[in-house]
């Protein structure tokens, strides 16, 4: 099981975990009570439930980088095109926009 925090503008807004399953994403509890939260996608509404998919969420697949910059990510970090959640949490700690996955230990 692989397991990352999802940040929206640089707050904690969820989870994404990947395991024997597939894929799961769930909104923070705190994020959803604060002020003005927003969804990180219109494909993943505001919600308390989580969100459970086989494969990679469209959404967080779109953050992964493609053509020859996915090229250097798979051989700098040694990850196949295949390993969806290794190459979002190696590529999207700091992309372009409001979201930003980081790995949890």
């Amino acid at each position: 099981m692989r397991k990352a925090n999802v940040y929206m503008n640089d707050q904690l807004a969820g989870t994404i975990v990947e395991n024997e399953e597939g894929y799961l994403f769930v909104y923070d509890k705190g994020y959803l009570e604060s002020e003005s939260p927003e969804a990180i996608s219109l494909t993943l509404p505001l919600s308390d439930k989580p969100y459970s998919s086989a494969t990679m969420f469209p959404f967080f697949d779109g953050l992964i980088p493609e053509g020859w910059l996915l090229d250097i990510a798979e051989k700098n970090w040694k990850l196949r095109e295949s390993d969806r959640m290794g190459l979002l949490m190696a590529c999207c700690r700091d992309c372009i926009g409001a979201v930003s996955v980081i790995a949890e230990d």
